[in-house]
């Protein structure tokens, strides 16, 4: 029996994307949530617990991108042909914030409102068009021979639209429980004051998308409510509401790692309830990853170097949070 280069593949892809989401995810909501925070003190300490790392997290997308050309080119030409105008929407609004992040720091304090709003908008901009892209992905891409067969505006629709806003929320989230990690006193109790009011609203678009998507796709729906399937992924859904409960309660006693350590786990529950729903579809509704696989010969040529550049940016990555791990407190400043 052969090794699955496909599936090797398809886990590398998988994990790089659950990691970008994840740590590019708070560095996106900081900059969600910088209209709740007034203060410009308060704003310069929400920067600098991210200005050490926030340009390291972004290496997972590059990773994903780079990998999915290489393992699954049909995927990437037909995902990018689909997506091409969020996906340019999305880079404008990452240079937006990312210029922020050096200038705002450099500019004079009667113009660090033009570069904070950039980083509000940029922010805002690269998360909605993330989960635009993801709406549509779900929602699926007409493929005929080995090109899309769609229009350039076919992933605008009202699913991927929630999709865009309900993203937007979570990584508000993630953002929020982050400064509860990083931060103290008044802006670590605002934190703590917002932070259950957005665990409600990202339950209950879990909940409209759980419904929503079966609802428009039968085949989603057999496999999740068919049996023995509604057995083997009950847990999923438990475990979320189970979750939810338990950062909520974290937050109520003020607790400081743990809501983020949670925020985490939710994430993660909800992308492994995605990858239940579309598995092994890399191409929604019907293309498979074998079917959409580069030859063998790419594949394994490209998997060495994956294997070696891999575990160098975990290490880095693993370092660098190491590194600039504890409080950030105001007066201290990476820049």
């Amino acid at each position: 029996m052969g090794i699955d280069l496909s599936l090797i593949w398809a886990v590398i892809i998988i994990f790089g994307i659950m990691m970008y989401v994840v740590m590019d995810g708070f560095d996106l909501g900081i900059g969600i949530l910088f209209p709740f925070v007034r203060d410009a003190g308060s704003r310069d300490l929400m920067m600098n617990t991210v200005a050490p790392v926030w340009d390291g997290n972004e290496t997972w997308l590059v990773l994903g991108g780079a990998g999915l050309f290489a393992a699954f080119p049909l995927a990437y030409s037909v995902v990018l042909s689909a997506l091409y105008l969020p996906i340019i929407l999305m880079l404008i609004g990452l240079v937006f914030r990312g210029v922020a992040f050096e200038f705002r720091f450099k500019a004079s304090k009667t113009r660090r409102h033009i570069w904070d709003k950039a980083f509000i908008g940029g922010s805002l901009l690269a998360t909605f068009t993330q989960g635009v892209a993801l709406g549509a992905f779900i929602h699926g891409f007409p493929v005929q021979g080995r090109e899309f067969a769609g229009g350039p505006f076919d992933w605008l629709t009202p699913f991927s639209l929630f999709c865009g806003l309900g993203l937007i929320v979570a990584y508000a989230l993630l953002g929020c429980t982050w400064l509860i990690m990083k931060t103290e006193g008044e802006l670590q109790k605002r934190m703590h004051d917002i932070g259950i009011p957005l665990v409600w609203v990202v339950l209950a678009v879990i909940g409209i998308v759980s419904i929503w998507t079966p609802l428009t796709h039968p085949a989603i729906a057999e496999r999740w409510f068919s049996l023995p399937n509604l057995f083997w992924f009950m847990p999923v859904p438990i475990l979320v509401l189970l979750c939810a409960f338990a950062l909520m309660r974290s937050i109520q006693r003020y607790a400081h790692y743990s809501p983020f350590i949670l925020t985490l786990v939710l994430v993660f529950l909800g992308y492994s309830g995605l990858g239940i729903s579309l598995w092994p579809n890399i191409i929604p509704p019907s293309v498979s990853i074998w079917d959409a696989a580069a030859p063998p010969q790419s594949q394994g040529f490209t998997l060495v170097g994956a294997l070696f550049i891999i575990p160098l940016i975990l290490v880095y990555t693993a370092w660098s949070y190491y590194v600039f791990r504890g409080k950030v407190r105001p007066g201290e400043a990476y820049h």
